[in-house]
């Protein structure tokens, strides 16, 4: 690229420039300067479009290069895959799973059926202990009840007629007192 050796031509001239001292300061030839600025501004449009166009040429074949790897990869897969199925061993494995699908939905199903059953047995059972236990204890406990109440009717009864023999002994007494 002409323009980099333009720019190091310009940078041997000022580093071969003379300097004055302490002040960092140098003196240059600004005719000899200005002449290679020009030519690197009639280099640098060529080589600018140079560039970008080097640029723009790779991220197009990196683009065709990326779409036909993905091609090739793709009817790769499709022919892998399109040999697995036609191929004879793998078709008896494909029936073979199928019947041990079934036969494990057949299976599930029975246990399935099974265990409601069993379920439903042991419910049923625990119903006819229920009821049994229920007419057992709360008929005992109905008539234990019906005893009790019997009873403190009677006593209370029994209590009563106790008060109203006392109040008549009461009443009987005033009456001979008066007498």
């Amino acid at each position: 690229m002409k323009v980099l050796h333009l720019l190091d031509e310009l940078e041997d001239v000022i580093e071969n420039s003379s300097g004055f001292p302490l002040t960092g300061k140098i003196l240059v030839d600004g005719n000899e300067v200005l002449e290679i600025i020009k030519e690197i501004r009639v280099e640098l449009p060529d080589e600018i479009q140079q560039a970008q166009w080097i640029k723009e040429e790779r991220q197009r074949i990196l683009a065709e290069a990326q779409k036909e790897s993905e091609m090739m990869i793709r009817d790769a897969k499709a022919n892998i895959e399109s040999m697995i199925e036609n191929d004879d061993l793998s078709l008896k494995a494909r029936a073979k799973a199928e019947e041990i699908l079934r036969n494990s939905e057949q299976s599930a199903k029975e246990m399935k059926k099974n265990a409601l059953e069993y379920v439903d047995n042991i419910l049923g059972d625990a119903q006819i202990k229920i009821e049994k236990l229920q007419s057992t204890y709360i008929d005992e406990m109905y008539s234990a009840l019906q005893r009790n109440f019997e009873s403190m009717s009677e006593t209370l009864s029994n209590n009563r007629n106790e008060i109203k023999s006392m109040l008549y002994k009461t009443q009987g007494d005033e009456v001979t007192e008066e007498g």
